[in-house]
């Protein structure tokens, strides 16, 4: 049985990291196995979708490198096909039209619920034998109603909570389509997977309480229930349940915020599943570890500070290429021009900044005018340090423009005058980047031009 997996969101909000991490791992399964990932968008909600939420998501997902094998599907567009099966469950019996209406389903909830029952519908329009139906009210176009099985239970081996069993007497019947005929959501979903023939579906256990409906729907239309995997909910910070209302991001802002698509990727992975104590993996280790076997079974709870540690981790594993060609565009819009120095800028760096935001702020001083930092200025900068400064000016003139040779010109500095390093290194640092808290002085010199290191150094 080869593997397909679907991603199915519905477009009525944008799409954060608790709904992504739904994606990631339907995709990282489907991968591992050498399967296939669907991508289905649930617009029949047409008061709440938009197609700004659907540009967010396929955006979201191209950023993360979760390319589906198939889609996008939209439901809008299978509207034929699910009035296609409704029309052949009418002919088999499965369903059948209920008049009750809004006001008598209310008042019938208020009565089950003063006589401490679960709310629920009870029935009145299900056709059975010997039984006589009410006269239908002229004029009411029906909701249909699926025939649930009556006695019995639905039970599904959850491939996240165990043994799951839920007796068909806790269950209604589902409304399947509405007055005007337009289909429900459960009912969509079981066809599209039908047509769709998922293997697993991987989803948040907010679904849970409607799988089992779902799987009776399987079941009388002949088909045999997916393997399911309800994933814990994902936390904000605040203990809370990830979403828009309770301050979560659009995936997009992360990428606006500068960081990797991979670390976000083995961040969100290890937000609900884990391969031992890694914390830190690539892409590929990812794919080659990830099972259903070692998915966690608590809500797991985000956090920023952690995110930003496994960026930066993934930050100092990047090649100095791959980060220049991410950082160039960042220069761009500030209106700066990067030249060739710009990848080995990125090598210097990368080891002491956790997005690329932050790796471009710092190349931004090779190509602009800094203006050192007044309080380390005064602290560094000193009228007993001015004459070396001057001295090191002076070397720096004439001298090969390399590593090697600009560290040999500070030595000799530092020896003509008796210096130490630091005494030296900070001053000049203040002068030609602005702060005393840079990588070493000779390679950051090496990396900055040399007329604009004169100029700066005779500031002084």
């Amino acid at each position: 049985m080869k593997v397909r997996t679907r991603f199915a969101p519905s477009p009525t909000g944008f799409i954060h990291l608790g709904n992504i991490r739904s994606a990631l791992y339907p995709w990282a399964f489907a991968r591992s196995q050498g399967g296939t990932f669907i991508l289905r968008i649930e617009d029949t909600d047409l008061e709440r979708s938009s197609q700004a939420a659907v540009d967010v998501i396929l955006e979201g997902m191209r950023w993360l490198g979760l390319d589906p094998d198939e889609g996008p599907f939209f439901q809008m567009q299978r509207m034929d096909r699910y009035r296609e099966v409704i029309a052949q469950m009418r002919e088999q019996g499965l369903v059948y039209p209920c008049y009750m209406s809004v006001a008598e389903l209310d008042a019938l909830r208020e009565r089950q619920m003063a006589a401490k029952e679960k709310p629920r519908y009870d029935g009145t329009w299900r056709p059975e034998p010997g039984k006589t139906l009410p006269v239908p009210p002229e004029g009411v176009q029906p909701v249909l109603r699926f025939r649930n099985p009556v006695g019995g239970s639905v039970v599904w081996e959850d491939k996240v909570k165990g043994r799951i069993e839920i007796s068909n007497d806790e269950l209604d019947d589902l409304v399947i389509a509405r007055p005007d005929g337009t289909p429900t959501y459960n009912f969509c979903v079981v066809v599209d997977d039908i047509d769709m023939r998922i293997t697993h579906v991987i989803r948040g256990d907010d679904h849970v309480n409607n799988t089992p409906r779902q799987i009776n729907i399987f079941r009388a239309l002949g088909q045999e229930p997916p393997v399911y995997a309800h994933l814990p909910t994902v936390l904000n910070e605040q203990g809370e349940k990830m979403s828009k209302r309770n301050g979560a991001k659009a995936v997009t802002q992360y990428r606006d915020e500068g960081y990797l698509a991979d670390g976000v990727v083995n961040y969100l992975a290890r937000l609900g599943w884990s391969h031992g104590d890694d914390e830190i993996f690539s892409r590929e280790q990812f794919l080659a570890w990830f099972d259903l076997d070692h998915l966690g079974k608590s809500a797991a709870q985000f956090d920023e500070a952690k995110l930003r540690w496994v960026n930066a981790q993934h930050m100092k594993a990047t090649a100095d290429d791959a980060l220049a060609l991410l950082v160039r565009p960042l220069l761009e819009k500030r209106g700066i021009a990067p030249d060739e120095r710009l990848p080995a800028i990125c090598g210097l760096f990368k080891d002491r900044c956790d997005t690329t935001l932050v790796l471009a702020d710092w190349a931004q001083r090779f190509y602009v005018d800094v203006e050192p930092n007044a309080d380390e200025a005064a602290k560094h900068v000193t009228d007993g340090v001015r004459p070396a400064i001057g001295m090191l000016a002076k070397m720096l003139e004439g001298c090969p423009w390399t590593k090697e040779d600009i560290a040999e010109a500070v030595k000799e500095t530092l020896r003509a005058t008796g210096l130490k390093m630091p005494q030296l290194a900070m001053p000049v640092r203040v002068l030609v980047m602005g702060t005393a808290q840079t990588p070493s002085l000779d390679a950051v010199l090496a990396l900055s031009l040399r007329q604009k290191v004169l100029d700066r150094l005779r500031r002084a």
